[in-house]
């Protein structure tokens, strides 16, 4: 599987979260970095280079080593340019017998976030077409489908809106993180069918959590080609990295302490 997101070196997200959980699974990773952060930017004086300028040049060796990914997992994405550099890649990349999995990191709360312009709205959706899977948050899903936000959890609300999504190219969708009261919703459209499936709210929101969602549904679904199972297995790990964390009293901005539970991974 191949990364394509920023790299952080402290604070357990992005690529530095996701490349040990994929590992932890048997997998060989590789990444593509879009940036480079000393820390996530909840912090104040964290280090960032913007790595869109060399992309092109990195992604390049693969071409030339004619490289075969299983798997291509997406997350955030900084501008326009990296969205089409991306779309680029996924051009290059895609095959019959891989898949895409895009993480359409772009807002949450009912609100984008503030660096997030409509050209990047748009351009997101010019991924959809390659995308396998995405997972997006409810605020993420009403921008995808260019709806105003409305927050829900009915089930047939929430199928119209994933086959709107649909419509555009995935087939298996996870709208992750809705809140209702003490419960926490993931709601799975899967070519057709939905599923939901709950997990107890635990503490406040963590940085990071969305990353190790989509590495554990990128890695369990390369192994076992399926989505349903996929999903579950993220939501309980992540609800047992939750808790450890809670459990030590782990800042809410370092991420989700995954570490003493990654062998569970490999079972």
């Amino acid at each position: 599987i191949v990364l394509v997101n920023d790299v952080t070196g402290l604070s357990r997200c992005s690529v530095a979260c996701q490349l040990p959980i994929i590992s932890a699974m048997g997998i060989e990773t590789a990444f593509v970095p879009t940036a480079i952060l000393s820390i996530n930017t909840y912090h104040k004086d964290f280090f960032f280079d913007d790595y869109t300028s060399k992309m092109n040049d990195y992604i390049e060796t693969y071409k030339k080593m004619n490289i075969d990914f299983d798997g291509i997992c997406s997350g955030f994405l900084g501008s326009a340019k990296q969205i089409e550099i991306v779309k680029e890649f996924f051009k290059d990349f895609k095959t019959e017998k891989n898949f895409i999995l895009v993480d359409p990191v772009m807002g949450d709360h009912g609100k984008l976030y503030p660096t997030y312009t409509r050209e990047m709205q748009e351009k997101m959706r010019e991924l959809m077409p390659y995308a396998a899977i995405v997972t997006p948050n409810l605020t993420e899903l009403c921008a995808l489908i260019d709806e105003a936000y409305h927050e829900t959890s009915n089930e047939q609300e929430l199928k119209r809106m994933c086959e709107k999504l649909s419509q555009m190219g995935p087939k298996m969708i996870v709208v992750t993180g809705i809140s209702i009261g003490h419960q926490i919703l993931n709601f799975v459209y899967n070519h057709g069918k939905v599923e939901k499936i709950y997990a107890k709210r635990i503490g406040e929101d963590r940085s990071g959590t969305g990353d190790v969602i989509s590495a554990v549904i990128a890695g369990s679904y390369l192994k076992e080609q399926n989505f349903l199972e996929a999903v579950k297995k993220s939501t309980d790990f992540a609800s047992k990295c939750i808790q450890h964390s809670v459990d030590i009293d782990a800042h809410p901005h370092m991420g989700l302490c995954f570490e003493p539970l990654l062998k569970e991974l490999g079972d």
